[in-house]
């Protein structure tokens, strides 16, 4: 299974990741078209190339890999199921490509609904923030055929440089949901410690030089515990969104009969800063809650 030379790809979506991940795959030389919510937010890579399409379902009549990177599963639901969905418009031999972390039970569905039409579909969510979109370097962890895995991976090596196939459909989504569990607890201790260094008179500053590098380093330690420190708190992943994703990981752990309470005390403080106006801020802003 190969990709078509000269494929054309629809990008769903074009918030604070999709944006980046398009404008890359523009840049490696792909003809991308678009459609996402508000045109006049997307005007700068319009600019740049990207074609705009007025609708999702249009989308299909020329895309031949359609990535989708939207905020909720009801929005991942509503494009591809819904009346108009994508499924029902997509041309047989078409390639779904779901980077939104969305829930692995609608993942299976998708494939499934595709399947019937001749249309190859993997849940592929990423993680990695508006750093790993911007520069190309997301972690990809994709659930579906392992043959479709493997025709994408020109598409994926442009957006990310950690691609791993985890298994069927779904198995992607719930990798993410390990990652978010993973997340959730790290940023209580990333904010904790900066806190903890601001209120013991040292320079938190100094202190990451010493820690981040150590048996306490992590993405969020190294990426946005600057970004604390600086002031900001502008959004490499909404608030918002993440509490939608602790809620799915929540849903999925109760299936299993599994208990999170670090998942579950890490969604009680977002939501709280959520009630306060800071839905809309970066997972960072959690050090606010301290403040």
């Amino acid at each position: 299974m190969k990709l078509k030379a000269n494929s054309i790809i629809g990008f769903i979506g074009l918030g604070v990741m999709g944006k980046s991940m398009a404008r890359n795959l523009v840049k490696e030389g792909y003809k991308v078209i678009a459609y996402t919510r508000t045109k006049e937010k997307a005007q700068d890579i319009l600019d740049e190339g990207v074609a705009w399409i007025e609708t999702p379902e249009a989308i299909t009549e020329k895309a031949d890999i359609i990535i989708t990177m939207v905020g909720y599963p009801s929005d991942v639901e509503q494009i591809y199921l819904g009346e108009n969905g994508i499924v029902h418009t997509a041309k047989s031999g078409s390639f779904f490509i779901d980077m939104t972390t969305s829930t692995p039970t609608l993942a299976k569905k998708i494939y499934n609904e595709a399947k019937k039409k001749g249309i190859y579909s993997v849940d592929a969510p990423v993680s990695g923030g508006d750093i790993g979109a911007r520069e190309g370097k997301l972690s990809i962890m994709v659930g579906g055929d392992e043959e479709v895995f493997d025709a994408l991976q020109p598409i994926f090596q442009v957006l990310g440089s950690n691609i791993v196939y985890q298994g069927s459909a779904g198995a992607g989504q719930h990798t993410k949901m390990c990652n978010q569990i993973a997340i959730a607890s790290n940023m209580l201790g990333v904010c904790e410690a900066v806190v903890y260094a601001e209120k013991a008179g040292l320079d938190p500053t100094t202190v990451l030089k010493s820690i981040s590098s150590g048996a306490a380093g992590s993405w969020s330690l190294s990426n946005l515990a600057p970004r604390i420190i600086g002031g900001d708190f502008s959004p490499g992943f909404y608030i918002k969104h993440f509490i939608k994703d602790m809620k799915i990981a929540l849903d999925e752990a109760e299936q299993m009969g599994m208990i999170t309470p670090g998942l579950s005390l890490a969604k009680s403080i977002y939501e709280q800063l959520a009630e306060q106006g800071e839905e809309n801020s970066g997972t960072q802003a959690l050090y606010k809650y301290w403040k």
